[in-house]
């Protein structure tokens, strides 16, 4: 949030109450904001133009002060249970199974070492394999009219006319690979005889040339 809406907030002369819920923050949040504004020459008669650059990097400067490595104390603490949250992260395959970065946080604060989810989440996530996902390779999608991909999904309930009950509708969706463009064949089942139908429905569509179908996994 901005050191503007805190300063400026407190300029149009409401209490440090309004300023919090304004900026979406704690009183005491908004407090050190204002504060170090008074400190840097911001007085409470001056007009919003006085909230210049100078005083908002004073400001940030004072409340935000520099990171050489660009984390704060709770990334520091972090560090120094990095080894353990490795072992936490990923289990031992056997009796121990990986936890979850709640769990995580749970044990650390049992420790002492009290740091927000969010923290310990990039923590996790960037030095100790945390959800680390294997590369994905882009497959060649062939040549023009080669392949129909086909997958199944929800399109929601809408209520039948005759008998004004609400059905289900499924969507079968046809995707020609090389070109991405689509058919979608509406049913209210999954049944062969709807596959089918949607099938046909398509091939006349495409006007029967693609040359295999293949379902999306």
């Amino acid at each position: 949030m901005g050191s503007g809406k805190f300063c400026g907030g407190w300029l149009d002369g409401v209490g440090l109450r309004v300023v919090a819920e304004r900026a979406g923050v704690d009183r005491k949040t908004a407090r050190r904001y204002v504060l170090a504004a008074q400190e840097a020459g911001l007085e409470r008669s001056d007009s919003v133009t006085a909230l210049t650059d100078e005083i908002v990097g004073a400001v940030i400067a004072a409340v935000r002060p520099a990171r050489p490595n660009g984390h704060g104390s709770a990334w520091e603490a972090l560090l120094e249970r990095e080894a353990q949250i490795k072992v936490w992260v990923a289990g031992d395959g056997r009796d121990h199974l990986a936890l979850s970065i709640v769990k995580i946080e749970e044990l650390l604060a049992r420790s002492g070492c009290m740091v927000p989810y969010r923290t310990l989440h990039r923590f996790a996530t960037e030095r100790c394999g945390y959800r680390r996902r294997d590369v994905t390779v882009r497959v060649n999608a062939g040549e023009p009219g080669s392949e129909l991909q086909l997958d199944f999904g929800q399109m929601g309930f809408i209520t039948d006319a005759d008998t004004g009950k609400r059905r289900r509708v499924h969507a079968l969706i046809f995707t020609a690979a090389y070109s991405r463009h689509m058919f979608v064949w509406l049913s209210y089942s999954q049944t062969l005889a709807a596959v089918i139908a949607g099938y046909e429905a398509a091939w006349a569509f495409f006007n029967g040339y693609l040359r295999s179908s293949s379902p999306i996994i």
